[in-house]
């Protein structure tokens, strides 16, 4: 035992003599690093020291330190921050599905808050808020040099009061003053109802209540349809939505996907990454779908559309996606706050990363603005005859009258369906293409 020890100690002190000259350089620049961390540090004290005793007015220590912490993370990436207890115990009521508030999602750009999505019925989608629109003032303050929690923060206030936000808007010439009352926002996560033989399944948010309304809502329409023969196809309207939670986008994607990974995250350390994939058990039963999405699609919405588009379970209509591929983490922190850090990138089943670059869809179809087409309606508003406007005309006696309603019924449902395309041009697009789709017969879906 000891000639083994002594062997084993010979070898230890071989080894250290003959690595001496290639680790004495690594802990060398370690223990540099590790002093100039220290040193920062110090400096952060003496800087503190001196805000608290030599400002010109008294400050709040608890808030110079929240303020530097947020600072910290807000300096990585927009979507990484503090959250005070207060912004904390927000944040796990938005999940539930009610808060206060305007109603919309927001990050940050070029040192001005952007719109990512306003969310349907909401205060501020009813006053006209669109994705893609910039706030650069709130109550006649500028946004700019503000970090997002701060400009937020003064879009806040007690449900039925008023505030004026300054838009700037792609195509407007001008920025524009838009006064919102602030309200409750109670998030219906899901929106079911039914367009001829169409299914039309609107997300609005990402939450806890996701999963659950969308598959009792499908369950109920396609009762009311009087079965699923009677449907021709789902439409999956995922336009502005912002997001939500990672656990409930995988699940509705699971819910249209019989097998096959949904997403997979991957951090700084790629032993460390997540694949998640889908479970046996198609709600729409092998019926087409169509997923609707725009620029104010992002986050969790991007992982349902990029799952179904990638294995071909779904076509993809509308504008290219927000494009953040991004997953954060919230960490609870002591004193009731946390932690909101940006931990992984998500990527979707054909291992592509959307961040920064959004999901593109199969068929592009951009929503026209109201107003866009006023010069064709005067051309659309002259009255078109037909042979059945003619005096003296022959009447068709081949067809039954069973056969006659029938086809002044398929009529009267085309002309519903053209009277879609002024209210929703993409969704009536998205319904054309399942009734395309339906017309082939069920060999060519």
């Amino acid at each position: 035992m000891n000639k083994f020890l002594m062997a084993a100690a010979g070898g230890t002190i071989a080894g250290v003599l003959a690595t001496t000259q290639f680790v004495g350089p690594l802990l060398a620049q370690e223990n540099s690093r590790s002093s100039s961390v220290y040193e920062q540090l110090d400096l952060f004290g003496d800087i503190f020291e001196r805000v608290r005793a030599q400002y010109v007015e008294e400050v709040d220590e608890g808030e110079l330190i929240e303020a530097a912490i947020n600072g910290m993370l807000t300096s990585l990436d927009p979507h990484s921050s503090y959250l005070s207890p207060d912004d904390a115990a927000d944040m796990r009521v938005q999940t539930r599905g009610e808060f206060g508030g305007l109603g919309i999602e927001v990050t940050q750009e070029d040192g001005f808050v952007k719109v990512v999505s306003p969310i349907d019925g909401t205060p501020a989608d009813e006053s006209g808020i669109e994705a893609g629109d910039y706030i650069t003032h709130v109550d006649g303050e500028s946004v700019l040099g503000l970090t997002l929690d701060e400009a937020v923060d003064l879009m806040r206030g007690p449900v039925g009061s008023e505030i004026v936000i300054t838009v700037v808007r792609e195509g407007e010439e001008e920025p524009f003053d838009v006064s919102i009352i602030r309200d409750t926002i109670t998030l219906t996560a899901v929106r079911t109802r039914t367009e001829g033989e169409t299914v039309v399944l609107r997300v609005t948010t990402f939450n806890d209540q996701t999963f659950p309304n969308l598959s009792e809502g499908l369950a109920e329409r396609v009762e009311d349809a009087g079965g699923i023969d009677n449907v021709n196809g789902f439409v999956l309207d995922l336009r502005n939505n912002p997001g939500g939670l990672l656990t409930q986008a995988i699940k509705v994607s699971d819910a249209f996907l019989e097998k096959g990974e949904i997403v997979s995250t991957r951090g700084r350390d790629p032993q460390q990454g997540d694949r998640y994939n889908a479970t046996p058990g198609d709600l729409a039963e092998g019926k087409p779908v169509v997923v609707l999405i725009n620029g104010g699609s992002a986050s969790a919405s991007e992982i349902v559309a990029g799952a179904l588009q990638d294995h071909r379970r779904a076509i993809v209509v509308g504008t290219k996606s927000f494009g953040k591929g991004s997953v954060q983490t919230v960490m609870p922190l002591r004193g009731d706050g946390a932690m909101r850090l940006t931990t992984a990138r998500y990527y979707t089943p054909s291992g592509r990363s959307i961040q920064a670059l959004g999901v593109s869809p199969d068929i592009v179809v951009e929503q026209p603005r109201p107003g866009q087409n006023e010069e064709d309606e005067d051309e659309s508003t002259i009255l078109n005859r037909s042979e059945a406007d003619l005096r003296g005309r022959l009447d068709n006696d081949s067809l039954t009258e069973e056969e006659i309603r029938q086809i002044e019924e398929d009529r009267e449902n085309a002309e519903q369906a053209a009277a879609l395309r002024e209210e929703d041009y993409q969704l009536a697009y998205a319904i054309d293409i399942l009734k395309g789709l339906s017309a082939l017969g069920p060999d060519n879906e």
